[in-house]
């Protein structure tokens, strides 16, 4: 797990080219403390940089790597799994190693398939390839997005990096924020591919680009090599049993989970309360000789905290515990600022915050690995927004009693939660009823949380984006062959995770935070033959009556303590600022540092006075729901306001952006400590 950056110019490379690789990739020495590596095809205009952190072969594994036939140059950020398997049957079909990285599996893998060699990977990677015989670059992003990969591209160069402010580091790169990307920042759900800054791109997940030089220009193509493709509703066959299904979960997550504890170093894991990371949990303890590290984050609001389940299964597979209590200045301290500067995008919920506390714990305690249990939720009908779908849309209409009552049951048990993963009221819109038959209930608490944030936004925002629709942007950004004659639990899985997943989950909630302490998370869950196997199972297995995840509860079964095992799912969030008046006052610290009239017409990005009359609202609002809804939103303002000055004022200059931070904080620290 590391970082990487470069660029490919249709012009050779001089001497100031040198210099801005070693920035870039000096920008990333977070993600890879562990030794850094550069190559340069001055001719061919190619600078290739990589930051590491050694987790796999500590001694030669070094990058960039050198394909065996002198042409192909790796540059990778991630892990490849099996490749012990891989490397032993290359071997015996002639390849020749110089390393025992699983990386290198990669250069012999394109000698030998060309570019179908991605196929033959698994594992969460963003990785950069020069295929010198061609003279064309490869840009490769997993299947699910849970490694980040960005580029910009003009017509006679394209820069990568694993991390936007790497780009940001090249002078040629402008840096400006996106007013369409500030409109998605808000309501909380981004385009396929798109960042908050203006020209920047995330390599979309399972896709590849191909760049090729054509004379003084670039060529790029992009190409798709996998997608969560769910069977039609008429292939879904219920005709196999449920033993079977549950038979198959087990067998590839335990190979998943085998194989996500291949390290040369010591591999831990996440834990909380929900039944993903417990069975991770339980599963590690099966496969690994020694007593697993398990990391738990534990909250100051009962209502929220889940520790004491988390304990509970700690007790039974006799882990190491390790628990990390926050409070509100954890959660909207100098963390907060910190968590900004890495995720380099807003947040709705400072569960992100919390997240990065812990890798730092898990960096302080030694440990640079964990497996994790992301990605459950996706593949098995896990969360309520999905449910909700399922009682509404995949029932037929002798069951509305039925319906009538899941529904009432589901709302009931996740009514702290309204307002922001479930909508209070049912709203549709035309793009998305047009694509999936019904508006999927995960984007409507955000459709209603844009009618609140649009109006904030400055006048000259407002004037750019006047005939912008960004719900049918995402919409439309979206496969519909992927969605066509799917059954509807299907369809709100398949554009969750094509968003929000991705966006979210993986990002300010995963690698992120994570790599921001030199800390590598490893999702099992999201294995492509695990998901393979999940999407295959009918929909009603999956969510059996009130019952979500069905299936996958009866594979971990023997492993889950009881309450567990019999528990509703329970989404897992830090208390929202409304939740106690320390957080209260903590979050209009944060407010009154950033979002001062002053620093909001500095900014641009919102209108002042609509701005404060919205923050005065907020102040004397007492309806739950309403609030639940407002301090997302709130999150959403003051992320804007930190990019904005991190990455735009500043300039993204790592001297300027250090102290910038620490400015930052300190004025945020004295402000708080007035209140």
């Amino acid at each position: 797990m590391c970082g990487i950056a470069g660029f490919f110019n249709a012009r050779p490379l001089n001497r100031q080219d040198e210099t801005t690789l070693h920035d870039m990739i000096g920008r990333l020495r977070h993600r890879g403390p562990d030794g850094t590596g550069y190559h340069l095809k001055h001719d061919k205009g190619l600078a290739m940089g990589h930051a590491r952190l050694s987790i796999i072969d500590l001694l030669t594994g070094d990058q960039p790597l050198i394909g065996s036939d002198g042409q192909s140059v790796f540059t990778g950020n991630g892990e490849f799994y099996d490749y012990k398997r891989i490397r032993a049957e290359l071997v015996c079909d002639g390849a020749i190693f110089q390393t025992k990285s699983d990386s290198e599996i990669a250069l012999h893998l394109f000698e030998r398939y060309g570019l179908d060699f991605v196929q033959q990977l698994r594992g969460e990677f963003g990785f950069a390839l020069w295929d010198g015989r061609a003279e064309r670059l490869i840009l490769v992003r997993d299947r699910f997005g849970i490694k980040p990969l960005f580029f910009h591209i003009t017509d006679n160069a394209i820069s990568w990096a694993s991390e936007i402010k790497a780009l940001f580091a090249n002078p040629r790169i402008p840096r400006e924020l996106d007013p369409f990307g500030a409109i998605h920042q808000l309501m909380h759900t981004m385009v396929p591919g798109t960042t908050a800054f203006k020209n920047i791109h995330a390599l979309k997940p399972g896709h590849m680009l191909i760049v090729t030089r054509d004379g003084d220009r670039l060529k790029v193509a992009e190409q798709r090599y996998w997608d969560m493709e769910f069977p039609r509703e008429e292939d879904h066959n219920t005709d196999i049993p449920l033993e079977k299904y549950t038979e198959v979960v087990r067998s590839q997550l335990l190979q998943a989970v085998a194989h996500r504890l291949e390290a040369d170093v010591p591999v831990g894991c996440y834990l909380s309360g929900g039944i993903d990371s417990c069975s991770m949990l339980g599963l590690a303890s099966a496969v690994q000789q020694s007593p697993v590290k398990a990391f738990t984050i534990s909250f100051d609001n009962d209502d929220y905290d889940e520790a004491a389940i988390a304990r509970e299964m700690a007790e039974k597979t006799r882990a190491d515990q390790e628990l990390l209590n926050l409070d509100a200045i954890s959660l909207y301290g100098d963390n907060y600022i910190n968590t900004m500067w890495h995720a380099e995008r807003t947040f709705y919920n400072t569960l992100g915050v919390a997240k990065w506390c812990m890798s730092r714990r898990v960096h302080e305690c030694g440990y640079k690995v964990v497996v994790t249990g992301e990605g459950a939720d996706e593949l098995f009908g896990g969360y309520p927004a999905f449910k909700r779908d399922m009682f509404l849309h995949g029932y037929g209409e002798h069951e509305k009693e039925e319906q009538a009552q899941l529904i009432a049951a589901m709302e009931e048990s996740n009514r702290i939660f309204r307002g922001a993963i479930l909508a209070e009221t049912e709203t549709t819109h035309p793009a998305f009823d047009s694509l999936c038959g019904f508006t999927p209930s995960w984007i409507q608490p955000w459709i209603r949380t844009l009618k609140l944030a649009r109006p904030l936004l400055s006048d000259e925002i407002q004037e750019t984006t006047k005939h912008y629709d960004p719900i049918e942007a995402i919409a439309d950004a979206l496969d519909p062959e992927m969605i066509k004659g799917r059954h509807p639990l299907d369809k709100a899985q398949y554009t969750w995770s094509k968003t929000m997943l991705e966006c979210q989950i993986l990002n300010w909630g995963g690698d992120r935070v994570d790599m921001a302490n030199a800390m590598e998370s490893r999702p099992a869950f999201l294995d492509h033959y695990v998901a393979e196997a999940a999407i295959h199972i009918p929909p009603r297995m999956r969510i059996k009556g009130a019952t979500e995840k069905h299936v996958l509860r009866e594979a971990m079964k023997h492993l889950l303590p009881r309450v567990l095992y019999e528990r509703q799912k329970f989404a897992f969030m830090a208390p929202p600022g409304h939740t106690d008046d320390t957080k209260r006052k903590a979050v209009k610290a944060l407010l009154d540092t950033y979002v001062s009239r002053e620093r909001v017409a500095q900014a641009g990005i919102f209108d002042p006075d609509r701005m404060h009359t919205f923050l005065d609202e907020y102040q004397t609002d007492t309806d739950p729901v309403s609030l639940v809804q407002k301090d997302a939103l709130i999150n959403h303002i003051i992320g804007m306001q930190i990019l904005h000055d991190q990455f735009i004022a500043n300039d993204a200059v790592p001297e300027q952006a250090e102290s910038a931070v620490k400015y930052l904080i300190s004025t945020r620290n004295e402000q708080l400590a007035k209140t």
